[in-house]
């Protein structure tokens, strides 16, 4: 399959980084096409302007400025986010990629009277998500757990209807030991390989690939 994975951290040393680039090396030794978009690395500029909310809904023209990232999406039919749950949802770079690239007419089409939207990447079969959070497990499900909604269940239903989905979440992450850490990195790594293997073994690409180490 063909992986595009997300990431939002703008600590090359953190943690965060390296499930980033332990995602996609595992993805890749399973034999899957895999590209790395480090939204913080790459420069994304988040904020939606004036004359973009104006372009919001024309067609062609709201795609302009964000057409490689939408060729990113056409080109992937799996896609995993990696990042750091702030404020209980997505880093601020995230949200705005979100904002900014998942577009009417481009990933949806708009409704008309009381039909639902129709969704138009309906060639994503695969979508999941690798956060880490610094409250308690309990506490982030008292509050909703938004971040992991918006994902699961507000992207979801613009993909495909077979579309299979997965999570894994660390808690308290501001109080985990290294070994802690390496046992989620072991779930993450176990987790991936439990998705179906991809024809041969490849190489991540990116505009700035993951290195090896973490």
């Amino acid at each position: 399959m063909r992986y595009l994975v997300v990431h939002a951290h703008p600590v090359e040393e953190s943690f965060n980084k390296a499930l980033f680039r332990l995602t996609c090396e595992t993805l890749a030794a399973r034999g899957h096409a895999v590209r790395g978009l480090d939204l913080y690395a790459e420069g994304f500029e988040p904020i939606l302007s004036a004359e973009g909310r104006r372009l919001y809904h024309e067609r062609g023209l709201n795609a302009a400025t964000v057409q490689d990232q939408l060729d990113h999406l056409a080109w992937c039919n799996a896609l995993v986010f990696v990042y750091p749950t702030w404020w209980y949802a997505q880093p601020a770079i995230l949200k705005g990629w979100l904002e900014r690239v998942w577009l009417p007419h481009e990933c949806f089409a708009m409704p008309e009277g009381n039909q639902p939207i129709r969704p138009l990447l309906q060639h994503i079969e695969v979508l999941g998500g690798i956060s880490t959070y610094g409250a308690p497990w309990w506490f982030t499900r008292w509050v909703g757990d938004p971040g992991r909604r918006i994902v699961l269940r507000g992207l979801k239903p613009l993909l495909s209807p077979r579309c299979r989905t997965f999570w894994c979440a660390l808690y308290r992450m501001d109080s985990r030991n290294q070994a802690h850490r390496e046992a989620f990195m072991a779930k993450v790594e176990r987790r991936l390989r439990q998705l179906p293997p991809g024809e041969a073994p490849a190489s991540p690409t990116s505009s700035r690939a993951p290195s090896p180490s973490g």
